[in-house]
């Protein structure tokens, strides 16, 4: 296949001094050949300690296997070729295990090894080059597979580039790691300071007011909505449009401090405060209330509501049997355990803190991954030499960051 054509297939504009542009078939190895597929009901009678692998991890493990060594998967068919920036599109598996026929198995050469195959296309988008089943799904067969361009430099800078990715996926899997134990530590500080014995319990109907305030004359035009993972968000940004009806007149207008939830999801956590906006507006659908902050601190109400107790409780509230709902009333039939003030600021205080930690956290887990996401960008096309980013400056890391969200 000539050069240009590997190019416009590719996408790719130049090729870096001592690379070569060619295809997975001249410098990969496609052992389908090992490949075994087993069902649900086969693997449940050789139960064992080895792992099956599917396109996009393990499936199960069984009692013996085909392969050994280190290969590239990456998936024959699936819907994850749709969000090839979301999720990963190739796999590295070493040691001893099996894999179904789902997934493509691709053995390193003297020409490319497979840590390189794994990088390349471990989030590249291919599906303007293999066919479509149906609206979410692709196939990628082994004579596509075998012809899809591939950008290669030497070996031992193939090798060097990987070895400097895990640098920074190993800086990523523990700090995850310290976001889930610390999640787990708040947890348990919430449930101990919160509902610590010996504090009084109070109904919560006595610390809520009800709001109903309407959206007369359509003055406020930011529409939300409430989830259980983000809370307040536009509904543009969760769905990737407007969701709202042309006259919003009758949407109940939320403001900065208040909560607001869906009565038929507030089940499954979707209950939130408003900390972001000054204010907007919610479907009728929405309750809206404010707290008696002289009675209760509104983060110290925050930090109960998320709390393990405070959700199962709500639950455990839901009517219905086709819609699950908790009213206004329900919600205030809940005894929330309220001390003095001056207590419930210093658990406050404290839960602020650990929170805080938490937040820091993750952005700095989200800094990582968008400098990972700069780096390849820069080191899989040749852009950047390996010698030169082995020793990347904070101004460096932080110009990473920027390209990869542009």
């Amino acid at each position: 296949m000539k050069t240009d054509l590997l190019k416009k297939l590719g996408r790719i504009n130049t090729v870096p001094a001592g690379w070569k542009l060619t295809t997975v078939g001249k410098v990969c190895k496609i052992r389908n050949d090992l490949r075994k597929p087993l069902s649900t009901e086969e693997r449940a009678k050789i139960q064992g300690s080895y792992p099956y692998y599917g396109p996009t991890g393990v499936l199960d493990f069984i009692d013996h296997h085909l392969v050994e060594g280190q290969f590239a998967l990456i998936g024959e068919d699936g819907d994850h070729f749709l969000k090839p920036e979301q999720k990963a599109q190739t796999l590295l598996v070493n040691g001893k295990f099996n894999v179904n026929n789902h997934a493509h198995l691709i053995q390193g050469t003297e020409k490319c090894s497979s840590e390189w195959f794994f990088l390349y296309f471990h989030h590249r988008d291919i599906t303007h080059l293999i066919s479509r089943q149906g609206a979410s799904r692709y196939k990628l067969n082994k004579d596509t597979l075998s012809k899809l361009p591939i950008l290669v430099p030497p070996l031992n800078e193939q090798l060097e580039i990987y070895k400097l990715f895990t640098t920074w996926d190993n800086a990523i899997e523990k700090t995850e790691a310290l976001i889930a134990a610390k999640e787990k530590q708040f947890e348990w500080l919430t449930s101990n300071l919160i509902n610590r014995a010996g504090y009084k319990r109070t109904a919560a109907s006595g610390l809520m007011t009800e709001v109903s305030k309407r959206n007369k004359n359509s003055t406020i035009e930011r529409v939300l909505s409430v989830t259980n993972h983000s809370g307040f968000v536009l509904p543009e940004e969760q769905f990737e449009r407007r969701v709202a009806s042309a006259n919003v007149s009758n949407y109940k207008v939320v403001e900065q401090g208040q909560y607001a939830y869906n009565p038929s999801r507030i089940n499954v956590g979707s209950i939130a405060r408003l900390d972001d906006w000054e204010n907007g507006i919610l479907s009728p659908m929405y309750v809206v209330f404010k707290l008696d902050t002289k009675k209760v601190c509104s983060d110290y109400f925050l930090h109960w509501l998320n709390s393990s107790e405070a959700r199962q409780r709500i639950k455990n509230s839901a009517q219905g049997s086709v819609r699950e709902t908790v009213s206004f009333k329900d919600l205030g039939a809940i005894d929330i355990p309220l001390p003095a003030m001056d207590v419930q600021k210093d658990v406050t205080y404290k839960l602020n803190l650990a929170q805080k930690e938490i937040s820091l956290l993750k952005k700095t887990l989200e800094q990582y991954r968008s400098q990972k996401r700069g780096l390849m960008q820069k080191l899989l096309t040749g852009e950047w030499q390996v010698g030169s980013s082995q020793y990347l400056s904070e101004e460096t890391c932080q110009e990473l960051s920027k390209e990869s969200v542009a």
